[in-house]
């Protein structure tokens, strides 16, 4: 689908039109397929929305580089198109939560509810350690299995750390890879940006979810985050990074009853 000049692959799962669906918003060079877990974890009678970020999975390389902010208006444009007028839900995972708390705020009225997991405020955060966000910066846990396996438990911690090749059935498992490009891309359209100084303005009930052994985002953000965002609970869990998609079947019922 295009919108506002940008094409984006999309994915949505009907559901009944009594429940909100729910907009997912993935991590870093991750395509939709790698949430499929989770989708499959949630009740089977609510709509679920995905999409590819420019460059990554199956959307199209994009010719300029984007930022947050002229994102957040491409979803919103997707959303019009697919005929969703009404808020819906929007769970932001990772670099996904970056956006989300971006687009809860620049598109207040498109956003009913908010989850926010194991994401952070960007720029102005408590960082992992340093060997950890190195790791971060190409993605060839993406595009080598070897490798997401041997560097699973130090990046994502919880399950990984004693079953690693989890992490490459997650990451290798009917996804689709963009160009190296897109990754740098959407690496780009984080720098510099901070939620920190607007978390106050997201008015929308929000949870915030995030693991006790995340190397990535370490707890304390999530614990800044609830105490900022207006009105917002925060949920704790044994794990890492990617709970969400490991443990889906403990953490979609958590998301579920928030949601209701």
């Amino acid at each position: 689908m295009t919108a506002c000049g940008r094409t984006l692959r999309v994915a949505v799962r009907p559901g009944e039109e009594s429940v909100p669906p729910l907009l997912l918003m993935n991590g870093i060079g991750a395509s939709l397929e790698v949430l499929q877990p989770f989708v499959d974890a949630l009740a089977p009678g609510r709509a679920v929305i995905r999409f590819d970020v420019p460059g990554v999975g199956g959307s199209p390389r994009p010719v300029l580089p984007y930022r947050l902010a002229t994102l957040s208006p491409v979803v919103a444009g997707v959303l019009t198109q697919l005929g969703y007028e009404e808020p819906v839900d929007v769970l932001g995972l990772s670099w996904g939560g970056a956006l989300a708390q971006h687009f809860a705020v620049q598109h207040r009225r498109r956003c009913r509810r908010l989850v926010l997991a194991a994401t952070g405020t960007g720029t102005l955060m408590v960082p992992g350690h340093p060997r950890v966000l190195s790791r971060m910066l190409t993605p060839r846990r993406h595009r080598d299995r070897a490798y997401a396996t041997e560097i699973a438990g130090t990046i994502y911690g919880g399950t990984m750390r004693t079953d690693p090749e989890r992490a490459a059935q997650v990451l290798h498992s009917e996804t689709r890879l963009g160009p190296q490009r897109g990754y740098y891309y959407q690496l780009a359209a984080s720098a510099g940006w901070s939620s920190l100084p607007f978390l106050r303005l997201i008015r929308q009930p929000t949870l915030v979810m995030a693991g006790d052994d995340d190397p990535i985002i370490p707890v304390v953000n999530a614990q800044l985050m609830a105490r900022l965002i207006p009105d917002a609970r925060l949920h704790l869990y044994r794990g890492g990074h990617l709970a969400l998609v490991t443990e889906a079947p403990e953490l979609a019922p958590v998301i579920e009853r928030f949601l209701a």
